[in-house]
């Protein structure tokens, strides 16, 4: 898991408030739960930083909600 202000490597996967954010080849993110029951349905991210898809997620669990 990444701390605040510490650099990502691209290629490692990032636990997020109960997701794992996978890099993938093409600059990809696939998100999915830690654990089951799950809150959301795995689903891929667009190209963009880890910040940009932390920030996504945290807009899908506030439209759960």
């Amino acid at each position: 898991m990444a701390l605040a202000g510490t650099k990502v490597n691209r290629d490692t996967p990032v636990r997020y408030r109960g997701f794992v954010l996978i890099p993938q080849a093409d600059w990809t993110w696939v998100v999915r739960p830690e654990r089951s029951p799950m809150e959301m349905l795995p689903f891929r991210a667009p190209a963009s930083s880890v910040e940009d898809v932390k920030a996504l997620v945290d807009w899908r669990l506030n439209q759960a909600a």
